[in-house]
C-alpha cells in the first residue's frame, strides 16, 4: 500500500519483514523434527510466548515508520491489534499512510483467526477455564496437539476468509471505498475495532454500513465450531447451540433496554435511538470497540451498562473476548444446583450444560476462571490508579484491557479519545492485561506457578 501511494514508510515494513523472517527461520531450523511432540506443558509456554513475540516483531513497523510512535506506543498498538482489543494511541487516522492503517487491520485479522483456532484446538485440551466442554473429540493428555490444530486451522481459516470477503463486499456495496471496506471487514470479523478514521464507523453511517456491521459482529460472536458443523451439513447447529441462543437473546434484550432509555430521556427519536443502541451495544458486547457516537454523553445509566458489558463477551470459540456466555451459563447452573440442594437435599439433579451433566472439574474450572478474571481486573485497576487522575478512567481502562474491548469510558480513553495521553507505565500494564485477557487468564498465569517448572 505504501509503495502504491509512493510513501517512504515501505522501508519500515521491509525492516520488520527482514527481522521477523530471520528470527523465524532460525527458530524453524532449531525446532525441525520436534514440532509433532509438543506436550501439554510446552503448549502453555508456546501459546503465551508466541503471542508476546508476535506483538514485539509486529511493533517494528510502527516504531520505524515516520508516525512518531515510541517503543512503548508501538508495542501497545501492536499488542492491541493482535489481541483484537482495538485500543489505540494513534490519532489523525484519516491522514495516516495507508500502509500503517492496513497493517493495523492485518494484525487484528490475524489475531482474530489465531484466537479462534487456539480456543477450538488448544484450550480445550489444556482445560483452561472450562474450555474442556468444547472438545471436538475425545483426547487424552498425551495427544499430540499440532496435527489436530493444523486440520482445524485449515477449515476455520477458510470460513474466516469467506466471512471477511462477504463483509468487505457488503461494505463496498454500501458506499465504502475498497480500502476502507477491506480494512473495516478485517476489523469487524475479528471483533477488533481499529478503524481508518478518527470517527470510527460513524464516518460511514450515511449509507448504512453500521447496520451491516451489526450483522457481521453478531455473526462473529457465534462459535466458529457451529459454522464448521454447518459446512459439514448440519445447518441447524446454530439454533441448537445454547451459547448462540443466549448470546443473541442477550444482545436483543440489551439493545431494546438501551433504546428505551434513549427514547425516554428524549435524546433521540425511536428509529435513531434503535440504530445507535444496536450498533454500540453489540460493538461493546462483542468487544469489537467500534463507535458511531460518544455514548459517554448518554448519561450515567448508559455508562454503567457499557461498563458491565465490557466483562461479558460473546461465545467461546468465536473471535470475541470477555468472560464468555457459556461460563455464565455454567455458573448459573451450578448456583441453581446449590440452591436446589439447600431446599431439597435428597433430590438428585446434577447441573447440566447443553443437555450433558457437568463434572465437578468443569464447574470448578469455570468458577476459578471467573474469580481470576475479576482478581486480575482488580489488580490492574489498582495499578491504573497510580497513573490516571480519576477512578472512571482507571476502572474502565482495566476493564477494556482485560476484556479486550477497545475504548474505555470518560473523556480521555472513551470512544471520542485515545490512550495516547496515558503514561508509559500504564500502557505496559494495559498491554499485559490485554494478553492475559485474550489468552483466557489461566494460560498466562499458570506460567507463574512454581509447580509448572518442576519436572
Amino acid at each position: 500500500a505504501d509503495l502504491a501511494t509512493q510513501s517512504s514508510d515501505w522501508r519500515a515494513f521491509a525492516w520488520g519483514a527482514a527481522a521477523t523472517g530471520a528470527v523465524g527461520a532460525a527458530m524453524a531450523i532449531a525446532g525441525r523434527g520436534r514440532l509433532d511432540s509438543l506436550s501439554i506443558r510446552s503448549a502453555f509456554l508456546v501459546t503465551t510466548l508466541s503471542w508476546v513475540l508476535l506483538a514485539a516483531f509486529a511493533a517494528i513497523p510502527f516504531r520505524v515508520a515516520g508516525i512518531g510512535l515510541s517503543v512503548t506506543d508501538s508495542f501497545f498498538e501492536s499488542m492491541s491489534g493482535l489481541t483484537t482489543t482495538g485500543s489505540t494511541v494513534i490519532s489523525g487516522l484519516d491522514t495516516k499512510p495507508r500502509g500503517i492503517l492496513l497493517w493495523r487491520a492485518i494484525l487484528q485479522w490475524i489475531g482474530g483467526v489465531g484466537i479462534v483456532v487456539t480456543a477450538i484446538a488448544i484450550l480445550p485440551l489444556l482445560k483452561v477455564g472450562g474450555m474442556q466442554l468444547f472438545r471436538l473429540e475425545s483426547s487424552d493428555a498425551s495427544e499430540k496437539l499440532l496435527p489436530r490444530a493444523t486440520e482445524i486451522a485449515s477449515m476455520i481459516g477458510a470460513i474466516y476468509v469467506v466471512m471477511t470477503a462477504m463483509c468487505a463486499a457488503t461494505y463496498m456495496l454500501l458506499g465504502m471505498s475498497s480500502f476502507d471496506a477491506v480494512a473495516h471487514a478485517m476489523s469487524t470479523v475479528a471483533t477488533a475495532g481499529f478503524s481508518t478514521s478518527d470517527g470510527s464507523m460513524g464516518t460511514f453511517m450515511v449509507h448504512g454500513a453500521d447496520i451491516a456491521a451489526v450483522v457481521f459482529m453478531l455473526a462473529s460472536g457465534i462459535p466458529f465450531g457451529v459454522y464448521m458443523l454447518a459446512v459439514r451439513g448440519d445447518v441447524t447447529a446454530v439454533f441448537r447451540d445454547p451459547q448462540a441462543r443466549m448470546f443473541l437473546a442477550l444482545a436483543t434484550a440489551l439493545v431494546l433496554m438501551v433504546t428505551a432509555g434513549l427514547v425516554l430521556s428524549d435524546q433521540y427519536g425511536g428509529g435513531q435511538a434503535l440504530r445507535l443502541a444496536a450498533f454500540n451495544v453489540v460493538s461493546v458486547l462483542t468487544g469489537t470497540g467500534f463507535a458511531t457516537t460518544d455514548y459517554n454523553a448518554w448519561g450515567p445509566a448508559a455508562q454503567v451498562v457499557f461498563f458491565c458489558l465490557m466483562f461479558v463477551g460473546g461465545c467461546a470459540g468465536s473471535t470475541t473476548c470477555g468472560i464468555k456466555i457459556f461460563r455464565f451459563q455454567v455458573a448459573f447452573a451450578a448456583l441453581n444446583d446449590f440452591v436446589s440442594d439447600m431446599t431439597r437435599p435428597h433430590a438428585v439433579s446434577p447441573p447440566t450444560y447443553a443437555g450433558r451433566p457437568l463434572s465437578d472439574e468443569a464447574i470448578y474450572s469455570v468458577l476459578s476462571f471467573i474469580f481470576l478474571f475479576f482478581a486480575s481486573f482488580t489488580l490492574l485497576s489498582v495499578a491504573m490508579t497510580f497513573y490516571v487522575p480519576d477512578s472512571l478512567t482507571a476502572l474502565s481502562a482495566a476493564a477494556t484491557a482485560i476484556g479486550n474491548v477497545g475504548p474505555g469510558l470518560g473523556p480521555m480513553i472513551g470512544p471520542a479519545g485515545s490512550f495516547a495521553p496515558l503514561p508509559d507505565g500504564a500502557k505496559w500494564f494495559l498491554a499485559a492485561g490485554m494478553l492475559v485477557g485474550r489468552l483466557e487468564i489461566l494460560t498466562v498465569l499458570v506460567l507463574f506457578a512454581p509447580s509448572f517448572w518442576r519436572s
